[in-house]
């Protein structure tokens, strides 16, 4: 038997066949593995895929989240009905926007301050009360917080007026009971008055047009003047002024107050500054002799007081007592108290207003030219004639 026929009995395979057989075996192999990595390729796709719609569905929400978030919401509109804000001095436009959403005006905080913000008005609220609607778009209620739109109380005082007149005319404008004003008007540690005021409100109200917020107590009102009252008195230099003529910043609002009372028109005041100064430095003593000294101790409003008027015991009484009164009569003007610090020069002793309807008074010198004036006033319908 040859080795031939003996390897095929024992299964063997001459090298060759078993070349073939591993060719043919390699490509089988091969099909397999591709279809098996073909298997493989499309799992990962798969999940890659339903990964991606994942992620894109929470995205597209994300999105609609974060859209909310950036874009707060916000009314449309000038608004309906109608609701008083007031801005407190000081308070930022956070502050104010949180306010407003809690009084319904707009809808959200956030809206405000983008909108104010936009606008570049985030600085420039001014304290103040203001009419405004409800549900109005924030861009809206931006433009209502303007100067032009803040709800005041305009209430004209005028020069001369006294205070309890003051006190009347401030309750009757702002509708607050006069009681309250009265009260606040003793409360001077309260109203930053100076120092020479001496604790009283009497002549240091200063009288100007003024508009107060209508949420302002009468204590505030009342310190308002009386600020204005202060900056009067820097800008013209009362104290200084006073000095120089050797008299109190007191003593000048006292003579002030007796000039406003006394003169009809603001040129004369410098000559009824003089005459007060030439009666107060006479020697002898001569009585200031003011009718509407006596006038504000009876609280009464005439020119000329009568003889039975002139006999009251009041220290106002300038023709019973030397010098000048305790305090100022009235609530003096500007022009009154630089008249004051400014008398003109001359040596008139009286005055007398000759014509009471134009006002005009005419100085003199003598007691004699002073007889010639009152028969003057007396012809013209005055000085109790």
């Amino acid at each position: 038997m040859s080795d031939l026929d003996l390897n095929t009995l024992l299964g063997a395979e001459d090298d060759e066949g078993q070349s073939r057989r591993r060719a043919r075996g390699g490509r089988g192999n091969r099909r397999r593995r591709r279809r098996r990595n073909r298997g493989g390729f499309i799992a990962p796709l798969l999940a890659f895929v339903v990964l991606a719609g994942i992620i894109g569905g929470g995205g597209y929400y994300g999105y609609l989240w974060l859209s909310d978030a950036l874009v707060p919401d916000d009314y449309t509109g000038q608004g309906t009905g109608e609701v008083v804000i007031e801005i407190q001095d000081g308070q930022s436009a956070s502050e104010v926007a949180q306010e407003l959403e809690r009084q319904g005006v707009v809808a959200s905080a956030r809206a405000f301050t983008n909108a104010i913000g936009n606008a570049n008005k985030s600085g420039s609220l001014q304290p103040g009360t203001y009419k405004m609607r409800k549900k109005m778009s924030a861009a809206a209620a931006v433009d209502a917080l303007t100067p032009t739109n803040k709800l005041l109380v305009r209430v004209p005082l005028k020069e001369g007026l006294r205070l309890s007149d003051t006190l009347a005319t401030l309750a009757k404008e702002t509708g607050k009971p006069v009681k309250e004003f009265q009260a606040a008007a003793k409360q001077a540690d309260d109203l930053e008055l100076p120092s020479y005021a001496r604790g009283k409100l009497e002549g240091y109200a200063f009288p100007a047009t003024y508009e107060f917020q209508p949420t302002a107590t009468p204590k505030q009102m009342l310190a308002q003047m009386v600020k204005r009252f202060n900056q009067t008195a820097e800008r013209i230099d009362l104290e200084g002024g006073a000095k120089a003529l050797g008299r109190k910043p007191h003593e000048i609002m006292v003579i002030a107050s007796i000039i406003q009372a006394e003169a009809g028109r603001a040129e004369d005041m410098p000559k009824i500054a003089r005459v007060i100064y030439n009666r107060l430095e006479r020697n002898p003593p001569m009585t200031l002799s003011m009718d509407s000294t006596v006038m504000y101790a009876l609280g009464k409003y005439r020119t000329y007081a009568t003889h039975a008027e002139l006999e009251t015991k009041s220290l106002y009484n300038t023709y019973k007592h030397l010098g000048l009164p305790p305090g100022p009569i009235s609530n003096p003007g500007d022009h009154a108290i630089e008249a004051a610090l400014n008398p003109a020069k001359g040596s008139w002793l009286y005055f007398v207003a000759t014509d009471p309807k134009s006002s005009v008074t005419k100085f003199a010198t003598t007691d004699a030219e002073r007889q010639a004036l009152l028969a003057e006033c007396t012809a013209n319908g005055g000085c109790g004639g």
